[in-house]
């Protein structure tokens, strides 16, 4: 297996209310033989502010990224809406050898590992019934897996480093790329919407028997989990990264 300098970026969310997710993504890539660093001067990659229609004031961000980044071979995040903004959003910087090698060459954890180091079986241990939410960003931005609505042949890269582990069950999903109703500040313009998507997804869930809802976003994993525990329900939302590094056998 290829070995790369690799800078490590989380997420604000994660940061702030989900550590263990980036300690786990850490944790994955040290033990796949990756040199990977955690540059401490990282913020965030600007998409709260764009998202809310103020991305001239998130360019200051963007180029503080780029600053930041830009020495690695390689930028993973656990995060698929991250992985997405810098190499789609980040189009309004003037177009700099750095500036297009960040947007190259950031990439979400799993894609990472699938299309870069290209690991087959990772060799984990999670006897749990495991439901996949495919994130919005993820699906359909980063082609994660084939979207449900296309004639074409049927792939998930999250699903390909699940289906190794030992004792896990990947749950069948009515619908399966169904969006949760996140969608970052429109929980907070549109939260009944928002709400009620949701409760669809944890439903449908929960309906096929899944004990945790897994995911490449912690941000949607966060709206389940709000829902989930203010209706004390019996399920557990788990970022794909802790499964992934996840008693290794």
């Amino acid at each position: 297996m290829a070995k790369y300098r690799i800078g490590l970026f989380i997420p604000c969310y994660i940061d702030t209310l989900y550590p263990h997710a980036g300690v786990a993504t850490l944790e994955l890539l040290l033990k796949l033989g990756q040199d990977v660093a955690y540059p401490m001067q990282q913020t965030c990659c600007g998409q709260p502010l764009a998202n809310s229609g103020a991305e001239k004031d998130a360019i200051a961000t963007y180029r503080h990224f780029v600053e930041t980044f830009k020495e690695f071979d390689y930028i993973v995040t656990p995060s698929g809406s991250c992985a997405y903004h810098v190499r789609n959003h980040y189009d309004v910087l003037e177009q700099t050898p750095e500036v297009e090698h960040v947007r190259s060459h950031t990439f979400e954890l799993c894609e990472f590992l699938t299309d870069i180091l290209q690991v087959e079986n990772l060799k984990i241990h999670f006897p749990h019934k495991v439901g996949i939410h495919q994130s919005c960003h993820g699906l359909r931005g980063l082609k994660l897996a084939s979207a449900s609505e296309l004639i074409e042949s049927r792939y998930s890269k999250v699903r390909r480093l699940l289906s190794g582990a030992q004792g896990l069950a990947i749950v069948e999903l009515d619908r399966t790329d169904e969006c949760c109703g996140f969608g970052g500040t429109f929980s907070l313009f549109e939260p009944d919407i928002s709400v009620k998507m949701g409760r669809d997804r944890i439903a449908d869930h929960q309906r096929n028997g899944a004990e945790y809802i897994t995911a490449v976003d912690m941000s949607c994993l966060m709206h389940l989990e709000g829902i989930i525990r203010r209706r004390n329900l019996p399920l557990k939302v788990i970022h794909i990264a802790e499964i992934l590094n996840s008693n290794n056998l």
